[in-house]
């Protein structure tokens, strides 16, 4: 059986997820050697096998993916590391599938914080910090320092693993030709 082209980005794609969300789960950063390479990779991939198509594809899902999701990184409700790292999986897969990936991303990460604030007991805690992110929001203000990544007692989703799930359901189900 040969393996279509679209197949070996979604294979090298999810390999380079999958090593990112075992090392966020380890040490809870991504490094920048994964992240760079992830992404230079999936420009090199995608021009070789689709041309300057590919490269244009690669940029602008690279771009997309850096763009969307900056702003939580500038108000520190997401680690740099994730940043680069949807930056590397729109550098494999273009920004229409990015999309797809990012919304998968959102309801795995989401799955993992209930499953954590139910787990770590602090439901109640969590409803009075959004309803503070909330009234941030309606005053054009930022949430308070408590309710960053900068807090040592906040809850903290590793949104890499998150994205690892994401991409490698997804990649598996571009290689067996379900998805």
């Amino acid at each position: 059986m040969a393996i279509a082209k679209e197949q070996v980005v979604w294979i090298l794609c999810g390999v380079m997820a999958a090593a990112a969300g075992i090392t966020d789960w380890r040490s809870r950063r991504i490094p920048n050697w994964l992240t760079v390479s992830g992404a230079l990779l999936g420009i090199v991939v995608n021009a070789w096998l689709s041309g300057w198509y590919g490269v244009r594809e690669s940029l602008l899902g690279m771009l997309l993916g850096l763009a969307v999701l900056l702003p939580f990184v500038l108000v520190r409700s997401l680690g740099a590391g994730d940043w680069k790292l949807i930056g590397a999986v729109g550098a494999f897969v273009g920004p229409q599938q990015l999309l797809v990936v990012l919304f998968a991303t959102v309801l795995v990460a989401g799955v993992m914080a209930l499953g954590l604030i139910i787990w770590k007991r602090r439901f109640r805690q969590t409803l009075r910090n959004i309803g503070r992110m909330f009234l941030a929001f309606l005053r054009f203000h930022l949430p308070g320092q408590e309710l960053s990544l900068d807090n040592p007692e906040a809850l903290k989703v590793p949104f890499g693993v998150a994205a690892a799930i994401a991409v490698v359901l997804y990649s598996v189900g571009h290689v067996w030709g379900v998805a």
